[in-house]
């Protein structure tokens, strides 16, 4: 499983079944919730503070997530209040239930500002059809004629219909801060990418990584852009992250991350988060030796079919490869007459 001492290495090979808590680390309780899509889990966890618990992110709002955790109130949570909700990041299923945490248990919500900020404003940014805005960045993404046709008629999806209603007040979280939780000291770091300013916490007292999404095994987060911001470079944003973590990251580290398991290896999965992104973006300058939109990049990019439920996430995520070589230099792009951005590799 782990190809030896620098390999990838899983000290709990099965999660822990719904409604129940596998402990991690003395005080420290690594629990699922489910999610409606093919990513069908999030990893949550609840950290000791001796006269209460802290909650490291929520799940996704929906009456299965609030029984599931109230399964877990009642079980392994039992006999001292929540106290405490600490946000990775801004995604809904992270920040779902946060504020139901508020509203029912009066738990504080802690959050960088950036992350409270999108989360908030996209709760109340609710929308029956799809904004002029984003109409024009599909058709810049190439999106196809079927797929734009189908989309543009339907209902897009909106935070409020997964995300409680947040309240009104936060506590910031920034890079560098030190925070007690758990019965440990963490160093706060904050990562870029997958999600504008992503909280992550190093344990200060022992080996123990709260990644969120920032830092995940056996699969790369998703890193796109999006019509409100369509000419970022958030594939810059990500390499900077894991390059600034890597003198950081320790063999022994129990890296602690949103999705799939928990796991150890850490330096070797930063390299391996960085070659994938340096690999899509080699295999795409080949591409577009022919020009192409973004979505006609999808077989260099993932080396693999991509089915309508996954377009989306494979649509930023190429947008966001095409934009990072045009920043760098690396690529043009051109206007064609239905809108799509068709970029073109520069000869090296």
């Amino acid at each position: 499983m782990d190809g030896g001492t620098s390999g990838i290495r899983y000290p709990w090979p099965e999660p822990p079944a719904e409604g129940a808590a596998t402990e991690v680390a003395p005080g420290v309780l690594w629990m699922r919730l489910p999610l409606p899509m093919a990513l069908d889990h999030v990893n949550v966890y609840a950290l000791d503070d001796g006269d209460g618990w802290t909650v490291i992110d929520a799940g996704m709002a929906s009456n299965r997530s609030r029984a599931i955790w109230q399964t877990l109130l009642d079980g392994p949570l039992a006999g001292k209040p929540l106290r405490r909700i600490v946000l990775t990041h801004h995604h809904p299923d992270h920040v779902g239930l946060a504020g139901w945490f508020k509203a029912e248990h009066g738990a504080e919500l802690w959050a960088t500002r950036t992350a409270w900020l999108m989360a908030r404003m996209l709760t109340l940014d609710e929308q029956h059809s799809p904004t002029t805005e984003t109409l024009e960045f599909w058709r810049a993404c190439g999106m196809a004629p079927e797929i734009l046709a189908r989309r543009s008629a339907d209902r897009p999806f909106n935070f409020a219909d997964v995300v409680a209603p947040l309240p009104l007040g936060f506590r910031r979280l920034a890079e560098g801060q030190e925070v007690s939780m758990g019965g440990r000291r963490w160093a706060v770091r904050i990562g870029n990418g997958h999600a504008p300013a992503h909280a992550t916490f190093w344990s200060l007292d022992d080996n123990l990584v709260i990644a969120g999404d920032q830092i995940l095994p056996s699969i790369s987060s998703n890193i796109g852009v999006y019509a409100t911001e369509p000419e970022a470079d958030p594939v810059a944003d990500w390499l900077e992250s894991c390059e600034r973590f890597l003198p950081l990251a320790r063999e022994d580290h129990l890296v602690l991350g949103g999705h799939k398991l928990p796991f150890t290896g850490l330096p070797l999965r930063l390299h391996q988060l960085i070659d994938n992104h340096h690999g899509a973006l080699k295999r795409l300058l080949t591409c577009l030796e022919t020009p192409k939109t973004a979505c006609e990049c999808f077989a260099p990019l993932f080396k693999r079919r991509i089915g309508e439920s996954e377009y989306g996430l494979a649509m930023v995520e190429a947008m966001a490869h095409c934009l990072h070589l045009w920043h760098a230099g690396r690529a043009t792009r051109e206007i064609r007459a239905d809108g799509a951005w068709v970029w073109h590799s520069v000869a090296q």
